[in-house]
């Protein structure tokens, strides 16, 4: 901003929420399925294990042999599935031992004759083991423990984890790529507003549509009630303007016909008429601020310019000045048609008066502003003098008819529009005036 304070976005603020939302969401369901996951996985060991606690509580009561009871996996060495029965003095182990011991961390109490609960401990070459234990009651209580290798408790639990967050992380981003559209869908319509208020600016349109979304209504009702008041505002100032020219137009009028018997040097008359072009300058001036800049009015260029054609061919018809005009048809510039008359004819006037036998006047749309050249083929200017002849009241030449306002005048009236006048060396061999107006 002009200030340097950053830029508030509100697209950056929604997507930023969005994000954040977003990722505490992935974060709190990745959890929540972890640890449902996890449930899982231990049930599904839990039970495998509590099936060969089972089938070893029924060995003992039935009095089965320990072989008969080393079913695969339990009967490998090596891999961690292994399992222990202490009863009184006597102990029973599983194959895969090899005569080793099952070591726990937590055994829990052994006089505790409930269902079995898990505990963690280590195989007899120091692998991690998760164990279920069972306490038998009895004359001579036993106690079962059946284990198998962590890894089979965390393995399949990170596999799924790892393609758990995968998936998490596919849906994140299109989450994200849906909320980012949403949210241009959702800004649209400020854009589209965005669009109406610089058509308004532009004089393309008079109002904003009234056709919007509910919360951007009442925006646009205030802004077309505010574009209504400075309507309103604008003609009771062209109202008193046209009242004040004529307040003092008529005046003037009246004492430059008073003074034409009474001043035969025509010094006060002069004066008088000084009096009137400056009014009706400050007058015109007044007019184009009331519009602050560029007017909303459009005015279409090439009517105005023949119409100026054909008056000055007949006023320059003994010099025989032959005005080409080639303009486009539908070229059309931001302004009130009684300034552009004003501005064309100061100008085109100008290069009648000094040109040979030759006037061309084009236009064309550039970077957004309507360049009007007006080009003849007379002794042109230097620098110097061009620099010259924009300060208000000075002549080159004092033999030529003129008051020296002209120029001043068009250069101050295309700046209140936003545009502007400079001068220079046409390929006609003259000067080459050069306006500049917003299209």
């Amino acid at each position: 901003m002009a200030d340097g304070t950053p830029r508030r976005s509100l697209r950056t603020r929604l997507l930023g929420a969005a994000l954040v939302l977003v990722l505490a969401a992935l974060v709190v369901a990745g959890l929540a399925i972890g640890v449902i996951l996890h449930r899982f996985v231990r049930g599904q060991l839990d039970g495998r294990l509590d099936a060969q606690i089972v089938a070893l509580r029924a060995g003992l009561e039935a009095g089965i042999l320990p072989e008969t009871l080393d079913a695969p996996p339990y009967d490998r060495p090596g891999p961690g599935w292994a399992w222990i029965v202490r009863r009184g003095s006597e102990t029973i182990r599983s194959g895969s031992l090899r005569g080793g011991d099952i070591r726990l961390s937590d055994p829990g109490p052994e006089d505790d004759p409930g269902p079995p609960h898990p505990a963690w401990g280590t195989g007899p070459r120091g692998q991690p083991l998760y164990a279920r234990v069972l306490t038998v009651p009895g004359p001579t209580p036993a106690t079962i423990v059946v284990a198998a290798p962590e890894g089979e408790l965390y393995g399949p639990l990170r596999e799924a984890l790892t393609s758990l967050a995968l998936a998490l992380g596919i849906l994140g981003l299109c989450l994200l790529a849906g909320l980012a559209f949403q949210v241009r869908l959702g800004l649209a319509p400020l854009r589209r507003l965005r669009v109406d208020l610089a058509a308004v600016r532009a004089g393309t349109q008079e109002r904003v549509p009234a056709e919007q979304p509910a919360e951007i209504a009442p925006v646009v009702a205030e802004l077309n009630a505010l574009l209504d008041q400075n309507a309103r505002n604008l003609e009771r100032a062209r109202g008193h303007v046209a009242n004040l020219a004529h307040a003092l137009k008529t005046p003037l009028a009246t004492l430059s016909m008073a003074l034409a018997a009474r001043d035969p040097d025509g010094d006060l008359r002069r004066q008088v008429e000084d009096m009137d072009r400056r009014v009706r300058h400050h007058l015109r001036r007044a007019r184009a601020a009331a519009l602050e800049g560029a007017a909303r009015t459009r005015t279409p260029l090439a009517p105005r310019l023949t119409d100026l054609r054909d008056a000055l061919t007949r006023l320059y018809a003994e010099k025989g000045v032959a005005i080409v005009v080639a303009v486009p048809d539908g070229l059309v510039v931001s302004c009130e048609g009684q300034d552009l008359d004003e501005m064309l004819g100061n100008l085109v006037d100008n290069a009648c008066r000094w040109c040979r036998g030759r006037v061309r006047v084009s236009a064309a749309t550039e970077d957004g502003a309507v360049r009007v050249r007006v080009e003849d083929d007379g002794p042109g200017l230097d620098p110097e003098a061009a620099a010259a002849v924009m300060a208000r009241g000075r002549r080159l030449d004092e033999g030529v008819p003129g008051h020296g306002f002209g120029l001043p005048i068009t250069l101050e009236l295309a700046e209140l529009y936003g545009g502007g006048l400079s001068l220079d060396r046409s390929d006609l061999g003259g000067l080459r005036s050069e306006l500049r107006l917003p299209a």
